[in-house]
């Protein structure tokens, strides 16, 4: 019996091991920048970071502090028996024990008061209404099976009028400033999920969600379905582009614009391009 408690003390200290080598591993670690895991790019993400590690310090203590116990115990009290061959320490039945329950009741209950009020500012910026910034609607996000479609206000500014461009998996903004979107579902419930940004948000079909988040290096990042939503829903994978600044983002746009404009002449009836050639 004492092998199995070495077993398990071998189990524990690798866990361990992992978890105090993680940090310094891009591949272990958060999915932060090549080279910096310890960089998170938006600002909601630093303090969602924050939290995830007050987090991953409490349950690994707790991890730790059972294990040690678990361990001893096994090692102490395992296959001792006396001259005669029997146990030398018969184990008792006992009927539960009201003192313990109690304490290891509160003891839990006071970590998630505790968690549940320390993290009650970061919930208030990230997700309430009241809290979301009054800058321009970058674009209208509609999660469907199996896509995310966004729109984009067009020269005019201005969301539902002619001059809007459409694009497919492709968000697009521009680095240290806070982008607004519309989130909405066509469907089923989606789950609009930034890993790089810690933003993940339901789409909800008859509601629009207003989302915000920023990013501190321009790059190309992942965008994510977080929900279940089908057989196809592996396929709502798309691409976040941020952009070093305002005039590369217009400039993209701008060049999204005259290709969509091309492609609706193309489709016109009576182009020659179009289906009525």
């Amino acid at each position: 019996m004492r092998y199995w408690s070495l077993i398990f003390a071998l189990a524990a200290a690798f866990s361990v091991g992992a978890f105090a080598y993680a940090p310094f591993s891009a591949d272990w670690w958060l999915p932060n920048p090549a080279g910096e895991p310890r960089h998170v790019v938006s600002t909601f993400g630093r303090e969602i970071d924050a939290l995830f590690v007050i987090i991953l310090w409490l349950t690994g203590a707790v991890f730790v502090g059972t294990h040690a116990a678990l361990i001893w115990a096994q090692f102490r009290y395992a296959d001792r028996v006396d001259a005669d061959g029997k146990p030398a320490r018969p184990a008792q039945y006992f009927h539960g024990s009201q003192r313990l329950e109690v304490v290891w009741t509160i003891i839990p209950a006071g970590i998630l008061v505790f968690l549940a009020l320390y993290q009650m500012d970061t919930w208030a910026n990230i997700k309430f209404r009241s809290a979301a910034p009054r800058t321009p609607v970058l674009a209208e996000l509609t999660g469907r099976q199996f896509q995310w479609m966004m729109k984009y206000p067009g020269p005019d500014g201005r969301l539902n009028t002619p001059d809007d461009l459409f694009t497919v998996n492709d968000l697009h903004f521009v680095k240290d400033r806070t982008a607004l979107i519309h989130l909405k579902s066509a469907d089923v419930i989606h789950s609009f999920f930034l890993p790089q940004m810690r933003i993940k948000q339901d789409a909800v079909p008859g509601m629009t969600i207003p989302v915000w988040f920023d990013c501190d290096r321009a790059g190309r990042y992942e965008l994510a379905c977080a929900e279940l939503c089908g057989w196809g829903h592996y396929k709502m994978r798309g691409d976040v582009v941020v952009h070093e600044t305002e005039r590369e983002f217009q400039e993209w746009q701008a060049a999204k614009l005259a290709e969509q404009g091309r492609s609706q002449l193309a489709t016109a009836p009576g182009d020659p391009g179009g289906d009525e050639k």
